[in-house]
């Protein structure tokens, strides 16, 4: 089924300044065992939402283990005080039961896990158990977001032998830059831990977990090619995003939104809070649209229930500025090239949001 629908996939996630061959390596060391099977999961998960179809069960479950965190990013979305009070207090890990209930229907079935969404992965004392246990399932590729901050040399080793095969690390500018941005971690420190992660690889000979790092651009932005030559020896694919909306600050009114959107995640992957409430996106932020729950629901009968089906067609209609939460995404929102930077002799464009202001926090 062919359609005009505007469905920006991978969208906000640049790798403008890497070059064509360590791009080439990554997907290469990401695909490492599965080749095949790793050719057809980028495929559905690239090309799959423009069919419109709705696949048996989802490309990536995002399967958030935990929803706390160990830093005070400024810009975060966990500084606002409507999430500080929805969730509040230290129940905010995934139960082993239920990850397993999870994992044991999905295992052979969803190509792709990641174990991360609005809190750090690596708080959880299970997390290595959790990896392993989804890589006995049949899980193509595990992996995860963090901020880096637990990354010593017995844990990266653990890690490795759980079977990790992705993991991406935000690390928001250089120097005090950073340590502005990540409170409260060292730049020193986490450079560090980066480069021990490249030697233990080396010293195990292995390639995976593939190691991403990835900054917002205001971050880097006066001086991106200090950034990419700090890092490129040391990881395998850097890369930056426009610093999003994370607080909501934007006036509606400014938003400048793309011709027939319509969100492809609805195509693609599912999201399971630590609690096992299914989030409508990774963008939901707090939960806002209930579209069932893991505790007393197959991830399949979520996936094709009648809640998420409501959202593909409301949609399809161009509806998706009805949902409060979809008109606030950055998804929907037109970036223009009105940035040119340069990194070892490669000129680029950055496409920053329209009317969107660079402010960081504080």
């Amino acid at each position: 089924m062919k359609n005009n629908k505007n469905m920006p996939v991978n969208k906000g996630n640049f790798t403008s300044f890497e070059t064509e061959d360590r791009i080439n390596r990554f997907e290469k060391y990401r695909g490492q065992g599965w080749e095949k099977a790793y050719a057809r999961y980028r495929k559905r998960w690239n090309e799959g939402p423009k069919s419109l179809l709705v696949p048996e069960y989802p490309v990536q479950v995002d399967v958030e283990i935990s929803n706390k965190c160990n830093l005070h990013c400024p810009m975060c979305f966990r500084g606002k005080a409507e999430f500080r009070k929805k969730y509040s207090g230290n129940k905010l890990l995934m139960k082993e039961a239920l990850f397993k209930k999870i994992l044991d229907e999905i295992g052979n079935k969803v190509p792709a896990l990641r174990l991360s969404l609005r809190g750090e992965p690596t708080v959880h004392p299970q997390l290595l158990d959790f990896i392993a246990y989804s890589k006995r399932t049949g899980i193509g590729e595990v992996s995860f977001l963090t901020n880096g901050s637990k990354l010593d040399s017995p844990y990266i080793e653990s890690l490795i032998h759980a079977g990790l095969d992705w993991i991406t690390i935000s690390v928001d500018g250089t120097g005090t830059a950073y340590e502005k941005i990540r409170k409260p971690l060292k730049f020193n420190e986490i450079l560090d831990k980066i480069k021990n992660f490249r030697q233990i690889k080396q010293r195990l000979n292995v390639n995976k977990p593939v190691v991403k790092i990835q900054s917002i651009w205001p971050a880097i932005k006066e001086n991106p090619e200090t950034y990419y030559n700090t890092f490129a020896p040391y990881v395998d694919l850097i890369a930056f995003n426009p610093l999003i909306d994370y607080l909501a600050n934007d006036s509606p009114d400014q938003i400048l939104y793309v011709e027939n959107f319509i969100c492809p995640q609805h195509y693609q992957r599912l999201v399971i809070g630590f609690d096992g409430k299914a989030i409508m996106c990774t963008n939901d932020d707090e939960n806002t649209v209930d579209i069932g729950d893991a505790n007393t629901m197959s991830v399949h009968d979520i996936w094709h229930g009648n809640k998420l089906s409501k959202i593909r067609n409301i949609h399809l209609k161009n509806g998706f500025k009805t949902i409060p939460v979809c008109k606030e995404c950055f998804l929907p929102r037109k970036t223009a090239p009105n940035e040119t930077a340069e990194v070892n002799g490669r000129s680029f464009k950055i496409h920053n949001y329209i009317n969107r202001s660079q402010n960081i926090g504080d």
